[in-house]
């Protein structure tokens, strides 16, 4: 008989900002792949003897392929027991879930899907900022800075996200923001829109940046360090306090 696998959304780092959910799954599972991100403190939670596998993928790293590690989960649960797919921030924003899923619908194997706090959302409170105004920034745009090769996605909507009256959060973006930056400020997007640089979040190396679109992506240019960072733009990042 397969087992269960339950998709854990482990949040931003912080051991505390798990889910009770979250953290009852950790304690009855039989094993744990985790992200790079969700490993540390919040593995503590897990059950003693449980296997734990690491199998993150970090850009710039050597990393498991994503069909190994769909392969692995198959292989976990088909094993029996309980099986924890343990993701950083929330699952279903690129974390790579529904390749998952698929796999394990190939396979028969039921799951469920645990959901964690978003990444975003835990830097924009880091950053002391809504993520939402009335009347000045009703949308929320989330997108990822590169594709599977690492550039920047070529079927980006820059007109939207070149809009000063929404609220965008780019998501592993730093090595391709001077490129997109480019093309913001192109389209109409002005050069000094407030921006945050929100790195390592909710954890002992949070760094937190108050800069500006056109700043931003001329620091860019160089080496811009490994830390998993979030770049969020727009009027409301202004606000933010407790910056370094």
């Amino acid at each position: 008989m397969s087992g269960f696998v339950s998709f854990v959304g482990s949040g931003p780092g912080d051991p505390e900002l798990l889910t009770l959910k979250a953290v009852d799954r950790l304690k009855r599972a039989d094993a744990v792949l985790f992200d790079d991100l969700s490993a540390g403190p919040i593995l503590s939670h897990a059950r003693p003897g449980a296997d734990l596998v690491g199998v993150g993928k970090r850009a710039g790293r050597a990393s498991p392929r994503q069909d190994h590690v769909s392969r692995l989960l198959v292989d976990y649960a088909e094993g029996g027991g309980r099986v924890v797919r343990l993701k950083s921030g929330d699952g279903g924003l690129f974390g790579r879930l529904e390749e998952e899923l698929v796999a394990l619908r190939g396979a028969g194997i039921p799951y469920e899907i645990v959901p964690g706090v978003p990444s975003a959302c835990a830097a924009a409170a880091a950053a002391g900022i809504p993520l939402t105004r009335r009347l000045t920034a009703r949308r929320v745009q989330f997108v990822t800075g590169h594709d599977v090769s690492g550039s920047l996605p070529q079927d980006m909507n820059i007109d939207a996200l070149a809009d000063p009256l929404a609220t965008t959060v780019v998501f592993m973006g730093k090595r391709t923001f001077p490129r997109l930056a480019a093309l913001l400020i192109h389209h109409g997007l002005p050069e000094a829109t407030p921006a945050v640089l929100a790195e390592a979040v909710s954890t002992p190396g949070q760094n937190l940046e108050r800069s500006t679109v056109a700043a931003l992506a001329e620091r860019f240019r160089g080496e811009p360090g490994d830390k998993a960072a979030l770049i969020l733009y727009g009027a409301l990042a202004e606000l933010g306090v407790g910056f370094d």
